[in-house]
């Protein structure tokens, strides 16, 4: 590839980036699209925007930019939470090390890379790789620049990995700030043992009486879907009689109290918030229903240390049986998962694996078919025709400047949607869970087919003509690689661009709920805002661009360095979007309290100890043993101080605290707020699932005692979580 062609890529895509952000920026004041660029809770928000005569509406402005800009990281934390703050540090520190990689990279190495050799062509026809490190002589005495060059960017990523140890603090102090938290008292139990002579329940009142009876309080067993959906049926029958015919008073009362429980009258009962004989009496323990209990209970304990304890320990000597884990938050539980026997999740797991497997390797077509568009000219010398089609400049320079990256793009985008599938059918108990083993399995697909299969078919390409059984040499292999990266690099160039740029302007926009609105506004003729759904931040597809991102700057930064100022764009764009996003577009209905961050510290480490790698091989075939000698040890300090932050911080995202958590108790009990928690925690966990849902909106919305009662356990209302108009006008840009 040469400059001509990239500058056609980059010229096409800042043209995108600049007409989707003009058309956002207009967009976004046009009230019929509030619902999707503000969310669910400014939908019904009515201002001066309806005046159809208000032409500012159709100007672009930039007002957007100047709010996410001034937003303080405490706005962030309380729109967004701490995910949202920990995946916005990830950016910041991307911008850091970058820029200081940027300032070294482009005024030291890049001229060297340039002149490394005496003749060059005219500017426009220049191949990229004079750029990189593949045009310095061998022996050259200049390469300790390069190495230089890495040893900055190593310890400016180390030092600033190591400051942003106030995550962790941030991760405590989140939890110390969730007093009110029914999840810090309750535990999930799966793999209940079956008994022909006692129903799920009463085994579990048994067993956690005998072994835990000082701090036993009560529990909730789980029932199948379809048992919860009857009786919201049933539930909704019962109040249309009752509100269609005149009834007995205290007969009213009583459906009315336990509005969502099916049955016959004497099945209605009032659900005490005190436990009685260590077990609480819920109005789903008739005998019918025990047939359609799930081998799965939520048990509640009087303190949370008392959970704390029961979940980490081994109930049974069979680890396959009474098995325990924290309950997630009562919003973010994922009950699909709850009602699939936990015997059968190892079978799911091992087909899963094979599935990605086959998956990672079907994708290996598009991305060799990518990278033979990257190099047409050396795949014009294996298929001759070829050179029909590229005669005209613009078309070649379009082929493979602009559209090996498009190609591959819209490939991936496939990608999210099949790894959550899997993350689903692995048994995730948390939505939260789910979501985040979603952004492991992206992050691992995109590394391997983005970074490593370009590498190894960029390798394939250039040596197939000389000799396919020298690539297929073990021994040759670390040279082919060293000598492919720097090659590659120009793929990676267009590909920020298109996936980088491109990808933040199609955030802005929200392609799909923008024709969704269009649909049932101008479509099904419906102006209902409020049936709109408000969605959350896409944490599984956002972190793995962000740290490919990180992992080709890195990687590229020495190499071939002309791909910083286009990742910096990126990065400072990705800054704003991002930032806009989590104020106005996304609601978060749950959250995994900076469990993301784990993950970009491990990928930041790898990404380094990759980079250095790869350096030392380019080094060796560079003949410099100088900078081969100094990179080693340079490997060995990345690699310890990675050992000491896997001991010093990552144990408090894995575990909690025992000290936390008793002085949590201690401060609750001293100021009389546990027996208000007991009172909550039978109630606190709904099992309603999304077919249902809006029946329970329904029902608490005409029946008075039910909107009453889940105003005060938070069981409808935390779901919609609807705000005033008072407040949603303030928010408004």
């Amino acid at each position: 590839m040469n400059i001509s062609a990239l500058l056609t890529s980059s010229g096409i895509n800042t043209a995108v980036c600049a007409v989707l952000f003009s058309l956002y920026s207009i967009l976004r004041k046009q009230p019929s699209l509030v619902s999707v660029y503000f969310g669910q809770k400014l939908a019904q928000v009515r201002s001066k925007r309806n005046d159809p005569f208000w032409l500012q509406r159709f100007i672009p402005s930039a007002s957007w930019i100047v709010k996410s800009w001034v937003a303080s990281e405490e706005e962030l934390f309380a729109t967004g939470g701490l995910d949202a703050v920990v995946f916005l540090r990830a950016v910041v520190f991307s911008i850091r090390v970058f820029s200081v990689a940027g300032v070294i990279c482009l005024f030291l190495v890049l001229p060297l890379n340039y002149f490394g050799k005496e003749e060059h062509k005219h500017i426009r026809d220049e191949q990229l790789s004079v750029f990189t490190i593949e045009d310095v002589k061998e022996g050259s005495r200049w390469l300790w620049a390069h190495c230089l060059a890495l040893y900055v960017i190593s310890s400016c990523a180390c030092i600033l990995l190591y400051f942003y140890k106030s995550i962790t603090k941030m991760r405590l102090a989140y939890i110390t700030a969730s007093h009110s938290h029914p999840s810090h008292f309750t535990v999930l139990v799966r793999a209940i043992p079956w008994s022909q002579e006692e129903s799920y329940g009463v085994k579990v009142a048994k067993f956690f009486t005998d072994y835990y009876s000082s701090s036993y309080l009560s529990h909730q067993m789980i029932y199948h879907s379809g048992a919860v959906q009857k009786l919201m049926t049933d539930a909704e029958k019962i109040y249309n009689m009752l509100k269609s015919n005149s009834m007995d008073q205290h007969y009213g009362s009583r459906l009315l109290r336990c509005g969502f429980c099916g049955g016959t009258s004497t099945s209605f009962k009032i659900l005490s918030p005190e436990p009685e004989n260590g077990r609480t009496t819920s109005c789903l323990d008739s005998p019918d229903l025990r047939e359609k209990e799930c081998g799965v209970a939520l048990v509640f304990f009087r303190t949370r240390y008392a959970a704390l304890v029961a979940s980490e320990g081994l109930q049974q000597p069979n680890p396959m049986s009474w098995v325990t884990d924290l309950a997630p938050e009562p919003s973010d539980i994922y009950w699909s998962n709850l009602y699939v026997p936990y015997r059968i999740f190892w079978i799911r797991k091992i087909a899963i694996l094979v599935a990605f497997i086959l998956f990672v390797t079907f994708f290996l077509i598009p991305v060799v078919f990518t990278q033979s568009l990257v190099h047409l000219d050396k795949v014009e010398k294996i298929f001759p025709f070829m050179k029909d089609i590229t005669e005209r400049r613009f078309m070649k320079q379009l082929i493979t400047g602009y559209l090996p990256s498009v190609i591959l793009m819209i490939f991936l985008s496939i990608v999210p949607p099949i790894m959550m599938v899997f993350s689903t059918l692995e048994g995730s108990i948390s939505r939260s869970g789910r979501k985040r083993s979603t952004c492991i399995k992206v992050l691992y697909f995109v590394i391997w087919n983005v970074f490593f299969a370009n590498i190894l078919t960029e390798a394939a390409i250039d040596h197939y003509q000389d000799s396919i059984m020298k690539l297929g040499d073990p021994k040759t292999i670390p040279n082919q690689l060293a000598k492919a990266v720097p090659s590659t690099a120009t793929f990676f160039v267009t590909y920020v661009l298109t996936s980088g740029w491109a990808s933040l302007s199609c955030e802005l926009i929200q392609p799909f709920p923008l024709l969704y609105n269009s649909f049932y506004r101008f479509i099904l003729r419906n102006k209902d805002d409020s049936s709109y759904g408000s969605y959350t931040f896409p944490y599984h597809t956002e972190v793995p661009r962000v740290l490919l991102f990180g992992l080709l700057g890195f990687t590229c930064s020495v190499l071939a360095p002309l791909i910083l100022p286009f990742l910096l764009v990126y990065f400072f764009l990705a800054y704003l979007v991002y930032r806009n996003q989590i104020l106005d577009v996304y609601v978060t209905k749950y959250q995994s309290g900076g469990l993301y961050w784990p993950i970009i510290h491990n990928t930041t480490i790898f990404s380094l100890v990759l980079t250095q790698i790869i350096a030392l091989g380019v080094f060796g075939i560079k003949r410099s043993p100088i900078a081969s000698s100094f990179t080693i040890p340079l490997i060995i300090c990345t690699l310890l101080f990675h050992e000491y932050c896997r001991q010093r911080f990552h144990p408090v995202f894995k575990k909690t605290p025992a000290k936390t958590i008793i002085d949590m108790d201690r401060e609750d009990e001293h100021s009389g707020r546990m027996e208000e928690i007991y009172q909550k925690l039978p109630s606190a966990y709904f099992q309603i699932n999304s077919e249902s849902r809006s029946l329970g909106k329904s029902l608490e919305l005409n029946c008075p005692e039910i909107q009453a009662n889940s105003r005060e356990t938070g069981n409808i209302s935390r779901l919609e979580d609807l705000e005033t108009p008072g407040k949603m006008s303030a928010r408004l840009p």
